[in-house]
């Protein structure tokens, strides 16, 4: 079971007060034996906070991309996963090259989780419309691997066209970081088996867990798989207490890697956390 660490670039991690626990906590989960740290995103949180929503609107988070350049410049093994960047909300191009950079700039461990995302005022004050998010996402990602791997790059959709463009430095990582798809409903599961290196359950407990497993497995009796894509890694979030029964049931149950949540709410109770998982599930 690989572990990683979540909210690498959020809370007191992503606070300006706490600017260096970023790099603080990269280097302590890195030396406790972590396989990798996660980063979270909403560019923007609505205001007052209304469900769906999940965080507050003073919450801090940095930049995924920003984030984890910097953990980059601090770690040197340690894998860099975005859980997730919210891919229709951007301009594909663009990401592309911000995360080319961090995969370059960190030797070729990046892993590029990717929502659609689901918080209707977010998508308003970005300007870009709901409805066809999922179709966008789709694209950017097929579009985002052309401008990564081909010699002469193009691309030509609903959303996205470009030719007689070159992007460089490529990633390292070759066609491109590893595509982590999140979501828990059945089109997740089809882009997951379709499209996507793995597939991210985020909060899940047990029952939760081998629902989507589940669900994952129906879409891949269904839909073909590209044999370049390889077996699909599965990566959880739990809900759920962290002790080595608790990694053992997962494993069970065909989990590849949990990203943990810390239970703490300061540098050094978050630092405490990586320090006890390190010695008690890690060692």
């Amino acid at each position: 079971m690989k572990i990683g660490l979540f909210q690498i670039n959020m809370g007191v991690l992503g606070d300006a007060a706490g600017a260096e626990g970023a790099g603080r906590i990269a280097v302590a989960a890195e030396q406790a034996g972590f396989e990798s740290v996660w980063t979270g995103e909403h560019v923007v949180l609505p205001d007052p906070q209304a469900p769906p929503s999940p965080l507050p609107p003073l919450h801090p988070m940095l930049d995924p991309a920003v984030a984890l350049a910097y953990v980059a410049a601090l770690t040197s093994e340690i894998k860099l996963g975005t859980g997730i960047i919210i891919v229709p909300q951007r301009n594909p191009l663009v990401l592309a090259k911000e995360l080319a950079s961090v995969d370059v700039l960190s030797g070729g461990r990046l892993l590029f989780g990717v929502g659609v995302g689901y918080l209707g005022p977010e998508f308003e004050a970005l300007g870009i419309p709901m409805e066809d998010r999922a179709r966008r996402t789709e694209e950017y990602i097929e579009a985002m691997r052309a401008i990564w791997s081909m010699d002469s790059p193009a691309y030509d959709g609903e959303f996205v066209s470009f030719s007689d463009v070159q992007a460089r430095p490529r990633p390292v990582q070759q066609p491109g970081p590893p595509v982590v798809m999140g979501g828990h409903t059945a089109p997740a599961y089809r882009r997951s088996v379709t499209m996507s290196e793995g597939w991210y359950g985020f909060a899940l407990d047990y029952d939760g867990t081998q629902r989507c497993i589940e669900g994952l497995s129906e879409a891949g009796a269904r839909y073909d798989r590209p044999a370049e894509l390889g077996r699909l890694e599965i990566t959880v979030t739990p809900r759920v207490r962290p002790t080595p029964e608790m990694v053992e049931r997962f494993a069970e149950m065909g989990v590849d890697r949990l990203v943990l949540l810390p239970n703490g709410q300061t540098v050094d109770e978050i630092a405490a956390f990586v320090d006890h998982i390190g010695s008690t599930m890690l060692s």
